[in-house]
């Protein structure tokens, strides 16, 4: 019953006063659906939140609940929804800012714009969580002083802030004209040396697997420099030392930064880890001559990402969809082709190079037909999906290549009712091509009727509202729960059967 109660609880067509009915019996689950529904009105998600405390916190954050709904001594998590979404009282801030429920604390310490009492209420609080949380959000003046702040997590999560000082940032990764952290998560708790086991038996232990402290607290200042690194706030030459550090970690961070000196991308083309070389080849700072070593590079990910590079010169391209298996997906180099380029692809012996042109879904007509024309059944399932083609061009589609291209031409946004019937019911019939059609706005009742032999497209097609009312009725009963939610969510489903199932 729990499904068919969260599927109504999701149909479109179901009326007010059963809305109503469903908000009297929510439990968390049924709530969720019911806070989503778009036409709720202000007294049902007042009423939603008085039964369900979860449920008042999702209303909040979608803004259907206003600072008069919500007590926040009774409705703590909501209130501080709403603080979060920069709708909340000065005062609720002040509340919670000494609310004795840590997780409470720690979430306020995210907020925007709380005021300033609050957040020096906030720095000074005894739980480190609550600090560093506060670390992580905070204007730049107070990023800086908690720089100084003697637990190392606090410095690491300051580290992270896109806001904190440049400055800041280079003597947090140097410790430079910073006294040193006395504290960290480790010696907090342990005594050091400690290394932390990565399976560790202990089921109230929250620990980082291989988090370590001999008294310089060096698994959070790793974390601290991780941080750094993808800050783009960090200064380039604060960072640039790292490129031949021991930790691949720190070097990977490294290798994605957009500001990297032409020399250090020369020397991470050689790195030893294929994560590395990977982040650089898709960076658009390393340089032509560096991206020409890297597309023969022998890990095939290294290669890959260099094909996801938006700056990599088109012949080096073309080359990688020789050698490398990139997939039917946009690169950004094909995306940002001019339309010389485009012509130049759209002519390219490679029929991969084709192919990925065809996903472009602003081409030209005269492109655009010439590649759904085209010899090569992939060129043509990557172009099925474009717009504007001719049902008699997708009907040609499927005549030259048949299985191959059916789901694909089926996902065509312009396919036409009959041909997705006669999609439907190809022969042999292609499961893909089930679930496009079932999830298709043309489909017709008879198509989807085929569909629902199909386990994956039975889901979809139930819900659609193409479906007949009374086999929609009948999906009722289904053995697949995923089925049975869809059915009730239909919003053909008759009206008289609705109010029978909601208690």
């Amino acid at each position: 019953m729990t499904h068919v109660l969260c599927g109504l609880a999701a149909n479109p067509a179901l009326p007010s006063e059963l809305v109503d009915r469903l908000i009297e019996v929510a439990d968390s689950e049924l709530a969720a659906v019911v806070a989503s529904r778009e036409d709720l009105s202000h007294a049902q998600a007042v009423a939603l939140a008085a039964r369900v405390a979860e449920a008042a916190v999702q209303l909040a954050y979608e803004r259907k609940l206003t600072v008069a709904d919500i007590d926040p001594v009774t409705q703590p998590r909501a209130a501080l929804a709403l603080l979060d979404e920069g709708a909340g009282r000065p005062e609720w801030a002040r509340l919670l800012a000494t609310d004795p429920v840590v997780e409470h604390r720690e979430r306020l310490a995210a907020c925007p714009g709380l005021p300033p009492d609050v957040v020096e209420t906030l720095a000074a609080d005894p739980d480190v969580r609550v600090v560093a949380e506060l670390a992580l959000w905070t204007t730049p003046d107070m990023a800086a002083r908690l720089a100084r702040h003697p637990h190392a997590e606090v410095r690491s999560a300051v580290a992270a802030n896109e806001t904190t000082p440049p400055v800041v940032l280079a003597m947090l990764i140097t410790g430079e004209g910073l006294p040193p952290a006395q504290r960290c998560l480790v010696c907090d708790r342990e005594v050091t040396p400690f290394v932390h086991d990565p399976h560790c038996p202990r089921s109230n232990c929250d620990l980082r697997p291989g988090a370590a402290c001999d008294g310089c607290h060096q698994s959070t200042l790793h974390e601290l420099h991780v941080r750094a690194l993808r800050n783009p706030a960090t200064p380039t030459e604060a960072v640039v030392g790292f490129a031949d550090h021991s930790s691949m970690l720190l070097r990977w961070q490294l290798a994605a930064r957009p500001d990297l000196p032409p020399q250090i991308c020369d020397g991470l083309a050689g790195d030893p880890s294929p994560g590395v070389r990977a982040d650089l080849a898709e960076n658009p700072a390393t340089g032509e001559a560096v991206m020409r070593v890297l597309a023969t590079d022998r890990d095939p990910e290294v290669r890959r990402s260099l094909a996801l590079n938006p700056r990599v010169p088109l012949d080096v391209l073309t080359y990688l969809a020789g050698v490398t298996k990139i997939g039917s997906t946009l690169l950004p180099r094909i995306a940002a082709a001019s339309p010389a380029e485009v012509k130049e692809l759209a002519t390219s012996p490679d029929p991969v190079v084709r192919m990925l042109l065809a996903e472009r879904r602003d081409l030209p007509d005269e492109i655009r037909d010439a590649l759904a024309a085209d010899p090569d059944a992939k060129v043509v399932k990557s172009i099925a999906g474009h717009a504007g083609l001719s049902e008699a061009q997708l009907r040609a589609m499927v005549d030259r290549h048949g299985v191959q291209v059916v789901a694909k031409v089926a996902a065509n946004p312009d396919a036409s009712p009959a041909l997705l019937e006669d999609l439907a019911r190809h022969e042999p019939p292609v499961q893909r091509a089930f679930r496009e059609v079932a999830g298709h706005r043309g489909a017709t009742p008879s198509s989807l009727l085929a569909c629902l032999a199909n386990k994956r497209a039975r889901r979809i097609a139930a819900g659609h509202p193409a479906l007949p009312p009374q086999v929609v009725v009948d999906l009722l009963a289904d053995d697949d729960c995923q089925v049975v939610e869809a059915a009730a969510s239909n919003p053909s489903l008759p009206l008289g059967v609705m109010s029978q199932l909601v208690p």
